[in-house]
């Protein structure tokens, strides 16, 4: 089991950069995959990127070379860097944690990107 909270959203304008951040409750070296999803309104949940213990990362083709995925086990801690954003990124972004067989998800942080 483990807790995760987001955090790092806002508003940020076209073309502009964010840096969340996932801390979790527990140590997360043991925890093969985590990741970044996002919901926007009137939407499904879709994936945004994902990291394994290892470092292997794997990218939804829409955000490819603008998000950056990177986890700090001495932190317990899972990044987003997000740059030149666009406003179909706006959404509210979750935290994943994969412990089979269950999905752990934090509360979401809102993401805005508006002139």
């Amino acid at each position: 089991q483990v807790q995760l909270v987001e955090s790092g959203g806002g508003l940020v304008q076209p073309g502009g950069s964010l840096r969340l951040s996932c801390a979790a409750s527990r140590i997360i070296r043991s925890i093969n995959t985590m990741g970044w999803y996002r919901q926007a309104p009137g939407k499904q949940r879709e994936l945004v990127a994902t990291i394994t213990s290892t470092g292997n990362t794997n990218y939804a083709d829409s955000v490819k070379g603008r998000f950056t995925i990177s986890r700090d086990n001495a932190k317990n801690t899972v990044y987003l860097q997000m740059n030149n954003l666009k406003p179909e990124d706006t959404a509210v972004y979750y935290c994943n944690a994969r412990i089979p067989p269950t999905d752990y998800w934090g509360q979401g942080t809102q993401v805005t990107v508006s002139s």
